[in-house]
C-alpha cells in the first residue's frame, strides 16, 4: 500500500544531456532557482476538456471564444491541487514565488539541494559547445498523490532549448538561386501578396516571443522612418527574468528580434507590438507563451514564435504542456503562428533522418514554412520553394510529425507518412518569402541588412492576420480548419516548384511550401463569407 511518501516517476519528463555534453560535477546545491509546475486543467478533472475540432469547424462568424475571466473559471487550474502543491513545497523547503489559475501554473522557488531531495533527481553541471548548463537525466519523481494534478515540471534543467530561425543574406560564395535579383521591404512582400490595402491592424496586439537578443527604439525610428510610415508601439514584457538585452551584433539574436518586430509592424503599422523577453529554456519558453496568452493588459489577438527545434530535442512534457498552452490560446481566440525551421527536411540533425521542428509541429499552432519571391509591385513574376542547401545555404522546414497524429483537416491534403511510418501532423501549412537572397530590408544593431529565414514568415502571417482581425467583429483564432477548407485555389498561391532535401513542392498541400503563399484579400473574403456548410465538409471533420 502506497504511503504518502511514496513517489512515482513523472510520465513524459524523461531527459537525457545534449549530445557532446560532458558533465563536470554537481550542480551547485545552494543556487537558488526557480521551477514552474503546470497543473491540469479543472475542465480535465471534469472530463470537460476543450475540443479543438468543434472550435476549428466553425466559421468566424458564428464563434464564441471565451473571455479571459471565462477561461479562468472554465478551464484554469483546480484550487485543491495549487493547495497540495503549496503543501508539498513546504514540506521540501520550498517556497511558492507565484501562482496562476489561468495558467496553471504554480512557481517554487529554493535551493538545488532542495529540489534534488523533492523530485528525486541529481542535478549536474554540463560543459557543451553551446554554452554551459545546469541537467539532468532520467525521469522526475514526484508524490504518487499529486500524480493526478501534475502534468510538467520545468526549471531543473536550463540548457539551451531553441534556435531562431532566421538566416542573412550571404555577401559572397554560393551560387545565387534563380529567382533571386532584389530585396525588399515589408510593405513591398505584403502588396505583392496582396495584403488589404485599407487596413492597418488598428485595435489589434501582436505578441511576439524572443529568447534572446534585444531592439533599440534607434533602429525602429530608422527602419520605420525609412518606410514613411508611423512605428508602432512597441513594449517589452520581461518573463522569468528575460530582459530586451540588445547585444549589437547583428549576427546575433538581435537579428530574429529585430525581424520580426520590423515585419509585423510594417504590414500592421495600426496594431500594438508586445515583445515577451524569456531565457532560451523549455520553462522559459512555456512560461513566455503562457504569459502572452494570458496576458490581460495588452491582449494579444495573434502570437508570433520564430524559434523551435527538433521534435527529439524536447521532451514529451514539454510539448505536451506547449501545445496545450496553444489549445488555450484556440479557446481564447488567439492565433499562435510558428516558423517551420530553415535547415531543410532533417531540421538540422545529423543522423540522416527526416525531422520537423517544433512547435510549428503543434496542430494547434499555424505553422510557416519557406519560398523565394520575384515580384514587382503586386505581380509575382515567380516563386518556388526555398532550397540553398545545395550551396551551404538553408531550405525551407517541412515534413511529417512523429508526435503529433494527423488532424482531420488534413485528411484530404495527401500528407505522407511520418518516418517512423505513423499517419503524422503535416508541416507547414502556409508560406511566404524566406530566402535571404530575396529577403526582407531591416535595420538591426545601426546598420541595414537583409535577412531571411521561416523566422520572417511567422512575423508576415501574424501582421496579416492582426490585419484581417480589424475587419472581424471578433479575432480569428483557431484558424487551420478553415484555411485547409477555403483551400489553395482561390486563397493561396500553389507552389508546385522545387523541394526542401526530403519532400518535393506540387500541386495543393505539400510537404515544403504547406497550402502555399497567401492572396491577402482574396483570403479575407473568403474567411469573412465562410459557411458553417463548406467549413465543415472541406475540413474532413
Amino acid at each position: 500500500m502506497a504511503t504518502e511518501n511514496t513517489k512515482i516517476g513523472l510520465p513524459n519528463s524523461e531527459r537525457a544531456p545534449l549530445p557532446g555534453a560532458r558533465r563536470v560535477g554537481p550542480a551547485d546545491p545552494n543556487e537558488v532557482i526557480d521551477v514552474t509546475i503546470i497543473l491540469r486543467r479543472r475542465s480535465k478533472a471534469s472530463g470537460r476538456s476543450p475540443r479543438m475540432e468543434d472550435l476549428g469547424r466553425t466559421p468566424l462568424n458564428q464563434r464564441r471564444h471565451l473571455t479571459r475571466e471565462e477561461f479562468a473559471v472554465t478551464h484554469g487550474a483546480v484550487a485543491e491541487d495549487l493547495a497540495r502543491v503549496r503543501a508539498f513545497a513546504e514540506a521540501n523547503d520550498l517556497r511558492v514565488k507565484g501562482e496562476s489559475v489561468p495558467k496553471r501554473s504554480i512557481i517554487l522557488t529554493g535551493q538545488v539541494s532542495a529540489f534534488s531531495r523533492a523530485f528525486d533527481v541529481e542535478l549536474s553541471r554540463y560543459e557543451h559547445p553551446m554554452g554551459a548548463y545546469r541537467g539532468r537525466a532520467g525521469s522526475l519523481k514526484i508524490p504518487a498523490d499529486l500524480a493526478d494534478a501534475i502534468e510538467g515540471i520545468f526549471g531543473l534543467d536550463n540548457r539551451p532549448q531553441a534556435t531562431p530561425h532566421f538566416r542573412r543574406r550571404r555577401t559572397s560564395g554560393g551560387v545565387q538561386p534563380r529567382l533571386a535579383s532584389t530585396s525588399y521591404t515589408p510593405v513591398q512582400v505584403a502588396q505583392a501578396y496582396d495584403f488589404p490595402a485599407n487596413l492597418n491592424g488598428a485595435g489589434q496586439c501582436v505578441g511576439i516571443l524572443e529568447l534572446g537578443g534585444g531592439y533599440t527604439d534607434a533602429d525602429l525610428n530608422t527602419f520605420f522612418g525609412n518606410l514613411g510610415i508611423p512605428k508602432p508601439q512597441v513594449t517589452a514584457v520581461s518573463v522569468d527574468a528575460g530582459t530586451n538585452a540588445p547585444v549589437g551584433d547583428p549576427n546575433s539574436a538581435d537579428s530574429e528580434v529585430a525581424l520580426d518586430i520590423e515585419v509585423a509592424g510594417a504590414v500592421a503599422p495600426g496594431a500594438n507590438i508586445v515583445v515577451y523577453f524569456a531565457p532560451n529554456t523549455d520553462q522559459g519558453f512555456l512560461d513566455a507563451l503562457t504569459t502572452a496568452i494570458h496576458d490581460t493588459a495588452n491582449n494579444p489577438s495573434v502570437i508570433s514564435i520564430s524559434w523551435g527545434g527538433p521534435e527529439d530535442s524536447w521532451t514529451k512534457q514539454a510539448m505536451t504542456a506547449l501545445d496545450a498552452a496553444c489549445q488555450d490560446a484556440a479557446t481564447l481566440g488567439i492565433t499562435v503562428c510558428a516558423a517551420s525551421g530553415d535547415s531543410g527536411a532533417t531540421d538540422g540533425e545529423q543522423d540522416g533522418q527526416f525531422h520537423v521542428d517544433f512547435p510549428a509541429s503543434s496542430p494547434s499552432i499555424l505553422a510557416c514554412g519557406g519560398t523565394i519571391l520575384s515580384a514587382t509591385g503586386n505581380q509575382i513574376n515567380g516563386e518556388e520553394t526555398w532550397n540553398e542547401l545545395a550551396t551551404g545555404g538553408g531550405a525551407t522546414g517541412g515534413g511529417v510529425s512523429q508526435v503529433f497524429g494527423l488532424p482531420s483537416w488534413q485528411q484530404a491534403a495527401n500528407v505522407p507518412a511520418a518516418p517512423n511510418g505513423t499517419a503524422g501532423r503535416g508541416v507547414p501549412d502556409v508560406s511566404g518569402d524566406a530566402d535571404p537572397n530575396a529577403g526582407y530590408q531591416i535595420v538591426v544593431d545601426n546598420q541595414p541588412s537583409v535577412v531571411g529565414g521561416t523566422s520572417a514568415v511567422a512575423p508576415l502571417w501574424a501582421g496579416l492576420i492582426a490585419v484581417m482581425n480589424q475587419q472581424f467583429s471578433h479575432s480569428a483564432g483557431y484558424l487551420n480548419p478553415l484555411l485547409y477548407a477555403a483551400g489553395p485555389a482561390a486563397t493561396f498561391h500553389d507552389i508546385t516548384v522545387g523541394g526542401n532535401g526530403g519532400y518535393q513542392a506540387g500541386a495543393g498541400w505539400d510537404a515544403c511550401t504547406g497550402l502555399g503563399t497567401p492572396d491577402g484579400a482574396a483570403l479575407l473574403t473568403a474567411l469573412t463569407s465562410a459557411t458553417a456548410a463548406s467549413a465543415q465538409a472541406g475540413s474532413g471533420i
